[in-house]
């Protein structure tokens, strides 16, 4: 099993290219099972996740390859309609090929997923959502089996939560429903907003990007697409934090600024320096002391669904504060387990408490981190105790870095270019 070592106290500097967004290569990938013939996917990131979906595409029947960023799915002829456990446990987002494979053929069976630890999540969002569209619904044996008589049908779906991967699997499933779905309290995350945009250029017609409320009115049939993956916002909010935490300077080359604001707002108040460009930003620290490295403000934080504060920058935050110069409130609202990140944090040096869904951060500075030999939960967290190790003094060794492999494209490469003393090793 590969380790991340990391020797802390090395601002970075220089410039870093973000990577295509993972959850929005996810659906994106998925949407090709819509329509027979060939699709091509630019922006791709090389992803465990999105390694998985291809893996889950190819034994559903469609044949893709890969060159560069680019991705090319031919979905002609389907020859599976069941997404098997072996996959399905390792990726939560798996579940996305359900709403494909309804449309197309009318049924699907996939397992019940599996992913990072953080909680819950679960899918009757996505099975309420379809028994809207006429479709029978029953769990056996660790399995969602969905049948629709003849065609789906539109209907009116409501979220009491918005939920990204239900919207995107309701939205995949009525594009060519009989008649108009509507979508109340849709998630408004701008991954969403990019799968519109393929389904779109498939010939969908869906009215209210961007809005709480999407109206999907049915066509005959979809036809393939070429679609470009937008930039991903966590991991350049990652990187940003990382910046803030460890001192310098950095720009941020090919993401979107403007899907940032929430972090972006918070990291200000910290007193960080951050100037913007339509397509990069560059994040740095004054210089105190002939040093770019500065202690920063605490600052509060809600998790909220788009365009609040990302749930899956939570952890990364965390680990700015536990630098900060008084108490940071943290409140996660999205996930009722989002905090496995703690007692490894607290390994290191650090003072959190966690009261329910709050935890309270008293900041330490970087005097009081230390390395240590700290253990990744989730994706997330593995993030957060990479920026812990680039600030704390000494070696610390990050264990489990497959799940951060899962979502950041080449992270231990990126950090070296800017300066950063991280190597991979196998254990």
């Amino acid at each position: 099993m590969d380790q991340l070592i990391i020797e802390g106290g090395s601002p970075l500097y220089g410039t870093v290219g973000i990577s295509g967004a993972k959850n929005a290569a996810l659906p994106l990938l998925a949407a090709t099972l819509l329509a027979p013939g060939l699709h091509t996917l630019h922006n791709v990131p090389d992803l465990r996740d999105t390694r998985t979906m291809l893996n889950l595409l190819e034994i559903l029947g469609a044949r893709w390859e890969r060159e560069g960023q680019t991705v090319r799915v031919d979905s002609s002829h389907l020859t599976g309609r069941e997404a098997p456990y072996d996959l399905v446990k390792t990726m939560r987002a798996s579940v996305l090929v359900l709403g494909p494979l309804l449309a197309r053929s009318g049924f699907a069976r996939v397992s019940l997923p599996g992913g990072c630890a953080i909680g819950a999540r679960p899918i009757n969002f996505h099975l309420k959502g379809f028994e809207k569209l006429g479709v029978t619904t029953r769990l056996e044996h660790g399995y969602v089996e969905a049948a629709a008589e003849g065609l789906l049908h539109g209907g009116t779906v409501y979220f009491d939560v918005p939920s990204v991967t239900g919207t995107e699997n309701v939205l995949m499933a009525s594009v060519m429903a009989k008649g108009t779905t509507v979508i109340k309290n849709a998630a408004k995350e701008p991954e969403v907003g990019n799968l519109i945009d393929m389904l779109v250029a498939m010939g969908a017609e869906i009215e209210g990007k961007g809005t709480d409320r999407l109206s999907i009115h049915g066509v005959d049939r979809l036809h393939a697409a070429e679609s470009t993956i937008i930039p991903d916002r966590i991991e350049a909010g990652t990187y940003m934090i990382a910046v803030a935490a460890a001192g310098g300077k950095v720009t941020l080359t090919g993401c979107l600024p403007i899907h940032l604001s929430a972090l972006t707002e918070k990291l200000l108040l910290c007193g960080v320096c951050i100037e913007t460009t339509a397509d990069s930003l560059t994040v740095s620290c004054p210089e105190v002391d002939g040093r770019s490295i500065c202690r920063p403000c605490s600052v509060d934080i809600t998790t909220l669904p788009y365009p609040g504060f990302p749930t899956d920058l939570q952890a990364q935050f965390m680990a700015l504060m536990v630098l900060g110069d008084g108490t940071s409130i943290i409140h996660e609202t999205i996930f009722e387990n989002r905090f496995m990140h703690v007692a490894e944090l607290k390994r290191m040096g650090a003072d959190i408490t966690i009261e329910g869904s709050r935890a309270v951060v008293r900041g330490i500075g970087r005097d009081k981190l230390c390395g240590a030999p700290v253990m990744a939960t989730d994706l997330r967290a593995s993030a957060s105790l990479v920026i812990a190790g680039l600030t704390a003094s000494g070696t610390t060794k990050v264990s489990r870095i497959y799940h951060l492999e899962r979502g950041y494209e080449n992270m231990a490469e990126k950090l070296r270019s800017l300066g950063a003393k991280i190597w991979k090793v196998k254990a």
